[in-house]
């Protein structure tokens, strides 16, 4: 995950992320895909790739023992500062090597498209899910990006397959396609895929932006009822992903 740290800018993302609508649709609906497990028996949660710990302080209110693994030193202090006072956390400073042992359950957000080796990671998660455990996974959706950008006009960006010279750190530099890492998954015949579904299917779409804040209720409503839905959560600005252990 070295390829992803946030150092030097983890305090500009966390603002730019959870400051916003985008991002506080984002975790309600993340959230709202995860509330059985979220509300559930206490668990086993590794967080890979752990940021600045919004997810992780969600199943941490709820009683579940945490593990936090992040490259980055900055995002975990800040995750730290997030969930101090909460018992059974653990902070790991790493990538996908430094993690042992299994879980009940592994969460993966916002991580693959900052990642040279995205399937690959995805393999060597799975590795740390117990026997009937869940992965949950959500990722920067690649065709949604190519969508946007045709809607506001970015032909040109488009035909240069939207990759740019000068990077900028903040936004994701490999954005995945949802057929394509469904289909990786479905090859494998130790794991079942339990839920697929667009996070942000409408957000980021809508034509008068000042409706993102005003009619946020009416919308993260909209979005938690066709999300999960064809053929609205190809269009979700990430795709999320929920699979489970079988052996």
């Amino acid at each position: 995950m070295k390829s992803g740290s946030f150092d030097g800018i983890a305090n500009k993302f966390d603002r730019n992320i959870y400051g916003t609508t985008k991002g506080q649709m984002r975790h309600q609906l993340l959230c709202f895909y995860l509330s059985d497990l979220l509300n559930g028996a206490p668990m086993t949660v590794l967080d890979a790739g752990a940021g600045t710990g919004m997810m992780a302080q969600a199943f941490a209110q709820q009683g579940h023992h945490l593990h936090l693994v992040d490259v980055s030193e900055e995002a975990l202090s800040i995750a730290r500062e997030r969930l101090n006072g909460h018992p059974h956390t653990q902070f790991t400073l790493g990538g996908i090597d430094s993690i042992s042992g299994k879980y009940d359950l592994v969460v993966c957000h916002a991580v693959l498209e900052w990642l040279e080796h995205p399937l690959q990671a995805l393999d060597a998660l799975l590795a740390h899910v117990k026997v009937d455990g869940q992965m949950s996974v959500s990722f920067f959706n690649q065709q949604a990006m190519l969508f946007n950008n045709a809607i506001y006009g970015n032909f040109d960006y488009i035909e240069k397959g939207m990759k740019v010279r000068n990077v900028v750190r903040l936004n994701p530099h490999n954005p995945q396609s949802p057929a394509s890492v469904l289909e990786h998954l479905a090859k494998r015949d130790d794991i079942s895929i339990e839920l697929s579904a667009g996070i942000r299917c409408f957000h980021d779409y809508m034509r008068d932006p000042s409706m993102q804040s005003n009619r946020f209720d009416e919308l993260l409503a909209l979005e938690k009822q066709y999300g999960a839905q064809t053929p609205y959560k190809w269009l979700g600005k990430y795709f999320y992903i929920r699979v489970r252990k079988l052996n």
